[in-house]
C-alpha cells in the first residue's frame, strides 16, 4: 500500500515496538516470555472484586476529565501515607490512560517546534516519537555501561536556548538504576533560571531494593515547581492492561498537561478508577509490599541463573535484570535473542533499541521479573542449559 500523493509520514523510521516484536516471536516459538513487562499472574482478587462492586455501584458512565475526585483523593493520601508531601487532588493529580499518556500529553503541553528536550539513553522508546510527533528535537545523552550514571557535564553541555524540558526515568527500565539526592540537586542546578520543565518517569517509584528510598521530583524542594511526576497503577497494583497511570505537577503545569489530556484520551474508564479508589481505601497498605515481592523474584532468577555464564549486575530498581552474555556469544544483542527464542524456547528484550545510537559492542539483554515463580524457574532452566551447552563447545 502506498500513501497519497502528498502524503508524507510524520513518523518515518518507526516500526513496531520491540517489546510487541518479541511477545509475538514468543507466541510463535511457543517460548517461556520474560521479555515484555507484564505479569503473568492473578492480580489481587480482592482487587478483582472491588471492579464488580463498581460495576454494580452504577461508574458505568464518563469520569470527570480530570480524574474521579474520590481517585484523586486517594492518591494525595496515597502520597502523604509514604512520606510525600502534600499534594492538592484538585489542582495537582490529574488520572490518565496510563503512565504513558501522561508522558505524552506533558510533552505535548511543553514542547514545540524547533524546541529541544534532553532523554537520556537507554530510553524507553516513547518517549523520542512524542517528542517529535511536538515538532521538537530529542537531544540523546547515552548512559555508558556497565554503570549507566548520567554524566551532568554533559548534560550542561547539551543545553540550549532551544531546551524546554529533560526527561529522567527514575528508577529507570531498562538500566535498572535509581537517582540519587545528588542527582536531583545537580538537575535542579542546571535547569535553574531556565525556561526548562522536567518529566520525571517515576512509574518504578515503589519498585527498589536493599533498603533504598524513592527520590522524587514533587518532594525536591525546587524541582517541584517545575515537574512533572508521572506513576502507574499498572505497576503498582500489578494491572498493565487496565491502563490507569497519573500525573503529578504544580498547578500551572497541571492546568497545560489537561489542555492536552482533554482531547487526547479524555478520561480513563470510570469502573476501573472506583475499583482502584475502592481498593486503597480498604487495603491503604497493599502498595507497600511491592519492593519485598519483586525482591524476591530477583533474588530467584539470580540463584537459578548462577553458574550460566550470564554476567547479572544488581538491579537498584523496576522489575527487571540485566544481563550481560559477553562470555557466551561474541553476537549483537538482536541476534542473541533470536537465539535464545530458537535454540533456548526463552523470550527477552535485546538493549540495543533504546539507544539512538547503541555503543559498540554492547552485549546486554534485559529480563523481566514480574512472572510467576515457575515461569522464571523454567526459563532459567532453559538459559542455563543453552549456556552450557554453547560453552561446552570446542
Amino acid at each position: 500500500m502506498s500513501f497519497p500523493e502528498g502524503f508524507q509520514s510524520k513518523l518515518p523510521d518507526v516500526g513496531t515496538t520491540i517489546f510487541t516484536v518479541m511477545s509475538r516471536r514468543a507466541a510463535e516459538q511457543g517460548a517461556v516470555n520474560i521479555g515484555q513487562g507484564f505479569p503473568d499472574y492473578s492480580i489481587d482478587p480482592r482487587l478483582a472484586a472491588c471492579v464488580t462492586d463498581a460495576v454494580a455501584a452504577g461508574f458505568n458512565q464518563y469520569a470527570p476529565m480530570e480524574g474521579s475526585q474520590g481517585l484523586r483523593a486517594a492518591i494525595a493520601a496515597k502520597i502523604t501515607s509514604g512520606g510525600g508531601r502534600a499534594v492538592d487532588p484538585e489542582t495537582e493529580i490529574t488520572v490518565t490512560c496510563g503512565g504513558a499518556e501522561s508522558i505524552y500529553s506533558a510533552i505535548q503541553a511543553t514542547v514545540g517546534p524547533g524546541d529541544e528536550a534532553i532523554v537520556f539513553d537507554p530510553a524507553y522508546d516513547a518517549y523520542d516519537p512524542a517528542i517529535r510527533l511536538a515538532g521538537g528535537r530529542c537531544i540523546h545523552i547515552p548512559l555508558e555501561a556497565p554503570h549507566f550514571r548520567c554524566d551532568w557535564d554533559r548534560v550542561k553541555a547539551a543545553l540550549s536556548d532551544r531546551t524546554r524540558l529533560i526527561l529522567i526515568n527514575n528508577p529507570h527500565n531498562p538500566a535498572c538504576t535509581v537517582a540519587s539526592a545528588a542527582d536531583l540537586d545537580r538537575l535542579a542546578q542546571l535547569t535553574r533560571d531556565r525556561p526548562i520543565a522536567v518529566l520525571a518517569d517515576e512509574v518504578y517509584e515503589h519498585v527498589q531494593y536493599d533498603g533504598r528510598i524513592h527520590q522524587s521530583v514533587i518532594n525536591h524542594e525546587e524541582l517541584r515547581s517545575r515537574s512533572f511526576a508521572v506513576y502507574s497503577f499498572g505497576k503498582t497494583l500489578h494491572i498493565t492492561g487496565w491502563r490507569v497511570g497519573y500525573c503529578v505537577a504544580p498547578p500551572l503545569l497541571t492546568r497545560e498537561l489537561r489542555k492536552v489530556h482533554q482531547f487526547n484520551a479524555f478520561s480513563t474508564p470510570a469502573p476501573l478508577q472506583q475499583a482502584i479508589t475502592l481498593y486503597l481505601q480498604r487495603h491503604p497498605d497493599a502498595w507497600r509490599e511491592i519492593a519485598g515481592f519483586f525482591g524476591a523474584k530477583r533474588e530467584l532468577l539470580r540463584q537459578r541463573l548462577a553458574g550460566s555464564g550470564l554476567e547479572l549486575p544488581p538491579a537498584a530498581g523496576t522489575y527487571f535484570q540485566l544481563a550481560d552474555y559477553s562470555e557466551i556469544a561474541d553476537v549483537n544483542d538482536v541476534e542473541f535473542t533470536e537465539r535464545l527464542i530458537n535454540e533456548a524456547g526463552v523470550a527477552v528484550i535485546p538493549l540495543s533499541p533504546f539507544y539512538r545510537e547503541p555503543p559498540a559492542g554492547m552485549r546486554i539483554v534485559r529480563l523481566c521479573l514480574a512472572k510467576r515463580d515457575e515461569t522464571l524457574t523454567e526459563a532459567a532452566a532453559r538459559i542455563s542449559a543453552y549456556t552450557r551447552a554453547k560453552r561446552q563447545k570446542p
